[in-house]
C-alpha cells in the first residue's frame, strides 16, 4: 500500500527543443501526480538546459502510480509553448524509498525531445498500520478509574 509523503527534486533538462527563435526560452515544469499540481519556478533564459534545483512534496495515496512532469517556455503575451512531458513511474521509489537523480525522457507528439533530471524519495505514513496499538490511543488503559 502507498500512502505517505512523496518529495520530488526537479533537478535540471537537457536537449529540450528551442521553442523560442529570438530569445532563450524561459522553462518551467508543471508536476501532476493525480489530482494535485504544483509548477515550479520559471528558469529565465536558460534555454534548452535549464537548472530549477527545486523541492516539491505530494501527498500519495492507494492507486498513484505515476507523477507526470510537463515542460513549458514561458511566453509574455501569447499562451506558453508546450516543450513535452515525462512520465515518471513510482513503482520503484515506493519499493526502494529513495531514487538518486535520474533522467526521464521528455516526449512531445511520440517523439523524443530532451531529458529531464529528477530525484524522488518516498516517506510512508506511520499512522496506517495493520492494526492499531491501544496505548497510542490513551482511552482506558490511560484512566485513573476502578471498576
Amino acid at each position: 500500500m502507498s500512502h505517505g509523503t512523496l518529495e520530488v527534486v526537479l533537478v535540471s533538462a537537457k536537449g529540450l527543443e528551442e521553442s523560442d527563435f529570438l530569445n532563450n526560452m524561459d522553462p518551467y515544469v508543471l508536476l501532476t501526480c493525480r489530482t494535485q499540481e504544483q509548477k515550479s519556478n520559471v528558469a529565465s533564459g536558460q534555454g534548452t538546459t535549464p537548472e530549477w534545483n527545486e523541492t516539491f512534496i505530494f501527498n500519495v495515496s492507494e492507486g498513484t502510480t505515476e507523477l507526470k512532469a510537463k515542460i513549458f517556455d514561458t511566453d509574455v503575451g501569447t499562451e506558453d509553448d508546450p516543450l513535452g512531458e515525462a512520465t515518471i513511474p513510482l513503482e520503484a521509489v515506493f519499493l526502494e524509498g529513495d531514487i538518486p537523480p535520474a533522467a526521464y525522457n521528455v516526449v512531445k507528439d511520440e517523439e523524443f525531445k530532451g531529458e529531464i533530471w529528477i530525484a524522488l524519495s518516498f516517506k510512508p505514513s506511520e499512522n496506517r498500520s495493520r492494526g492499531f496499538e491501544e496505548e497510542s490511543y490513551g482511552g482506558w488503559k490511560n484512566s485513573e478509574a476502578s471498576y
